[in-house]
């Protein structure tokens, strides 16, 4: 058995929102790495260990529905949080799959942030055994 924390990766062109979930999700003992796009996490060696995903919507370059879009194509299957500023733009971000496990709305509380995110590690640990 793996005594590895489960990887939560940030990815928000956000600098004081991926450093603020960084700091939560360290704060509760998981391994935290955060990314400043979608690029730079798809190109780390971080994606096969992510168990949940945190990611903007609306980013510069390849937004955060395509990172969960090109990650879904890839094979990949990271249960996902999406957080916007823009949530009237996103109405149908939830709808994209049942990976994606929250959606929510900058500011947000950090305790649904955690809620989310343990939600994501339940399913990551359900694919796991079932695999």
């Amino acid at each position: 058995m793996s005594t590895k924390r489960p990887l939560i990766a940030i990815v928000d062109d956000d600098e004081s929102m991926r450093d603020s979930i960084k700091g939560l999700m360290r704060s509760m003992g998981f391994d935290a790495k955060s990314f400043s796009s979608a690029d730079d996490f798809l190109i780390s060696p971080h994606v096969r260990r992510t168990a949940c995903l945190v990611t903007d919507i609306n980013m510069p370059g390849m937004s955060g529905l395509d990172l969960h879009r090109r990650l879904v194509a890839l094979g990949k299957s990271i249960p996902t949080i999406l957080i916007t500023a823009f949530p009237e733009k996103n109405m149908g971000a939830s709808a994209l799959g049942v990976d994606v496990v929250g959606c929510l709305t900058k500011p947000f509380n950090g305790q649904i942030l955690l809620d989310c995110i343990r939600s994501a590690l339940a399913l990551d640990g359900e694919s796991e055994s079932g695999s």
